[in-house]
């Protein structure tokens, strides 16, 4: 946890202007429970910015229980090395093999995420590595997507309608 606490204060002052960066710290300070889901009203998850081997698509999910496109990523578990958890959720998501993953946050995005069935309502920290396919671009679409999407990279740049942060994180890879 010390190797993330340092991550954060270097994405810090790598972002500054991206202000929820110190409620990640809050939260890692808070010990190993904040790996696991049962954290119930927060909780780390680890998420795949998938990009293509030319560097010029992203793959995203049509996500199944938020009916919205966006990167790929899960719980971490209790895994608190958040760069593996990426690699394991883009490797399950996708059944793409040869992946491999940055070891530094790539972009944070703390959000809520709405109650369901017995879930209450909370807060999901994820934690965005940059994840690189090899040769093969062929996917499965898993039982957590509806469908999943290799998509211009500059498209959602420039798509007033994508997600925010999905934008954002566009806008960090072109600017690279």
């Amino acid at each position: 946890m010390h190797n993330l606490l340092e991550q954060f204060q270097h994405y810090a002052r790598r972002w500054p202007q991206e202000e929820g960066t110190p409620h990640f710290i809050e939260l890692l300070a808070t010990g190993e429970h904040s790996f696991r889901r049962e954290a119930r009203d927060a909780h780390f998850t680890g998420s795949a910015w998938l990009a293509s081997a030319d560097g010029e698509r992203v793959l995203l999910t049509h996500h199944r229980k938020l009916g919205r496109w966006l990167q790929l990523g899960g719980h971490a578990d209790g895994d608190s090395d958040l760069a593996r958890v990426a690699l394991r959720e883009a490797e399950e998501e996708s059944g793409l093999e040869g992946l491999g993953v940055l070891p530094e946050p790539f972009d944070l995005d703390r959000h809520r995420i709405p109650a369901r069935a017995d879930e209450p309502e909370h807060w999901h920290y994820d934690v965005r590595y940059v994840v690189r396919a090899g040769a093969s671009e062929r996917f499965v679409v898993s039982e957590e997507s509806h469908a999943l999407a290799w998509r211009s990279i500059r498209e959602i740049a420039d798509d007033p309608a994508s997600d925010t942060s999905l934008r954002r994180m566009a806008w960090k890879w072109l600017a690279r």
